[in-house]
């Protein structure tokens, strides 16, 4: 069972983030216990993390919008940016660096939105992880898993990424793409931070002649 650190410092940003995850598990009909049920967690851990007493690791919030059919772009405060416009080659939607506030999660980790609106199937953020972070943060061992693929890009930093039971470090302008079914974990072994932007297809078809896909389904198995 993951742990989750208590954090003093910015709550009034934990507390939004957890009033978030509370009306998107309201909006989902699930019951507080339910949910920390189908999360392997205590029910008192995600009361907490509600109310911003606690904030969640990248594993966990990743775990909870996914047990609630939602993205990590729905935990950001302002769904749309008010700099939507048009132009002759259709719709397009322009974000403002600082119009949608970031999310800081344990550890440390800033999550920022770079997705003007909201993209059914897709997440697109940028990651900061501090010296010495991790995704899984106070559990070490912990891998996550979901549905989709990830593709990430190191823009400043040194990052690690295990995954297929390799341990791969990426510096600035490396690139990595793979399963998110696949046990993967996301750290900065460095003692400098780590900035990376990343795109999470969350389903996309799973074809079983993209390698990607078989060495996920065999990882499993």
């Amino acid at each position: 069972m993951a742990a989750v650190t208590t954090l003093t410092e910015q709550s009034g940003d934990a507390a939004e983030l957890g009033a978030r995850l509370r009306a998107l598990r309201e909006e989902a009909g699930l019951s507080l216990r339910e949910l920390a049920r189908r999360l392997d967690i205590s029910a008192s851990a995600v009361s907490q993390i509600e109310r911003g007493v606690m904030r969640p690791s990248v594993n966990r919030l990743i775990a909870i919008v996914g047990e609630l059919g939602a993205s990590i772009t729905d935990v950001f405060a302002g769904g749309t940016s008010s700099y939507a416009e048009r132009s002759s080659f259709g719709s397009y939607s322009l974000l403002r660096r600082g119009e949608i506030a970031a999310v800081t999660l344990e550890s440390g980790v800033v999550y920022r939105r770079l997705s003007g609106s909201r993209t059914s199937g897709i997440d697109h953020f940028e990651s900061t992880f501090p010296p010495m972070t991790s995704a899984s943060a106070g559990d070490s061992a912990s891998f996550a898993t979901h549905a989709g693929v990830e593709s990430g890009v190191v823009i400043s930093g040194e990052l690690t990424v295990e995954v297929h039971g390799d341990t791969v470090t990426l510096r600035p302008g490396d690139s990595i793409t793979y399963s998110s079914e696949t046990p993967h974990r996301v750290s900065n072994r460095s003692s400098q931070p780590c900035v990376a932007n990343w795109v999470i297809a969350r389903a996309p078809q799973s074809d079983p002649s993209n390698p990607l896909f078989s060495e996920a389904r065999a990882s499993h198995g």
